[in-house]
């Protein structure tokens, strides 16, 4: 095993902060070299979903060049270019079973659709495993 982390991240975007920590913690373990395998379940496979579109601010007034509201699918894109050049790999893979049944299939190329055995996998090639749970009240 290489110096490996693999991450099981279930929130849809913008629902919860525990997106942004998985977000911060895959930069972290890129810009260390470290290896890192994304397992999105539920709702993380609309994380890579093409079709997100930033948005004008109405109640600030503001257009949406001014806004500059992120989408998740950019700061996925952004991620896949730190790993490029810090020449780390990063490996996400949207469960499929997720996908189909949230119509989330038009996702970005450097996503890709796999399933259960695709985490297993991962989880017993990795160094470690974090698993990011999404809670319900």
């Amino acid at each position: 095993m290489n110096n490996s982390i693999t991450l099981c991240i279930m929130d849809p975007p913008y629902e919860s902060a525990n997106t942004t920590t998985a977000f911060r913690l895959i930069d972290a373990a890129l810009r260390q070299h470290i290896e890192v395998n994304v397992f999105a379940f539920e709702g993380a496979v609309a994380l890579t979903v093409k079709d997100q579109m930033p948005h004008p601010n109405p109640v600030h007034g503001t257009t949406v060049e001014e806004e500059k509201h992120p989408t998740t699918k950019d700061l996925v894109v952004s991620l896949f270019d730190l790993a490029e050049s810090m020449k780390a790999d990063l490996n996400w893979v949207n469960c499929g079973l997720c996908v189909d049944e949230r119509g989330t299939g038009n996702f970005i190329d450097a996503a890709r659709r796999g399933g259960p055995p695709d985490f297993l996998q991962m989880v017993q090639s990795s160094d470690t495993t974090l698993v990011v749970p999404t809670r319900r009240d």
